[in-house]
This record gives structure tokens, C-alpha cells and sequence, in this order.
């Protein structure tokens, strides 16, 4: 979606969706109506959401506006991240071949297996007794 040079995207990871606002400004993030430093006290997830800023060479070119929910910290670091690199592209099509080649573009499929019925977890058993 594309209105008045602002672009959206959504990002997801694991249980978290990010809602994500991207437009010309000169690279301030706020998440969740917090600046990035607040929302995100770990440096970690601060250099996970700048990694395609940083590979596209557009970093403080644009502002981030961004909704996040569900997950916990690092699954959001990682739906932003999903959301910042799909509004990017938007942005310019041709950024899709760097940000694909580092594993970007697709989302992450992995999440939680679900405990079965019997067992003790999702793979886990209760032990077994012969006697």
C-alpha cells in the first residue's frame, strides 16, 4: 500500500506480527509508540530489525513506524525485520536480490511444536516402567 510516499508491510516470526510504516525521514524507529532504545533495551534486537537498512545502504533514509504484538522479544526483533525488508522492496524492487540472498525476504516457518495428549511434551514421554 502505497500513500503519499508511506509504505506498508507486514512482518511476522514465530507468534509476532509487526505492522510496518516506512517513509522518507531521517531514521528514527519508534515501535509501538516508544522509541526503538525503550522498546527494545538489548542490542541485539536493535542491530536485528537494522540489518536491511544496512544491506540496502539505506540506513537513515527512512523513518520506521511500527505496531507490534504477540511473541516475545526476539520473535518481534524478527517480524520487524520481516516488515522492514517487505516494505523496502516495495520501496525498490531491485533491493530483493540482496535481501533475498541473505535469507531476509521469506518468514521464518519455525514455531513451537504442540504437546501431545499422554506425553509429556511434544517429543518427550513419561518414563516407562517395565516393573
Amino acid at each position: 500500500m502505497e500513500k503519499e510516499n508511506i509504505y506498508y508491510a507486514t512482518g511476522k516470526r514465530k507468534t509476532a506480527i509487526a505492522r510496518t510504516w516506512l517513509k522518507p525521514g531521517s531514521g528514527k524507529i519508534t515501535i509501538n509508540n516508544q522509541p526503538v532504545e525503550a522498546y527494545f533495551p538489548l542490542e541485539t534486537s536493535r542491530l536485528e530489525l537494522a540489518k536491511p537498512f544496512s544491506l540496502t545502504d539505506t540506513v537513515g533514509a527512512f523513518d520506521v513506524k511500527a505496531n507490534v504484538s504477540g511473541g516475545g522479544i526476539n520473535g518481534q526483533a524478527g517480524a520487524l525485520r520481516h516488515g522492514i525488508t517487505k516494505a523496502l522492496i516495495l520501496i525498490n524492487p531491485e533491493y530483493r536480490l540482496a535481501l533475498k540472498k541473505a535469507g531476509y525476504v521469506k518468514r521464518d516457518p519455525r514455531v513451537k511444536e504442540r504437546k501431545k495428549y499422554g506425553q509429556k511434551g511434544a517429543r518427550a514421554r513419561f518414563q516407562f516402567s517395565k516393573r
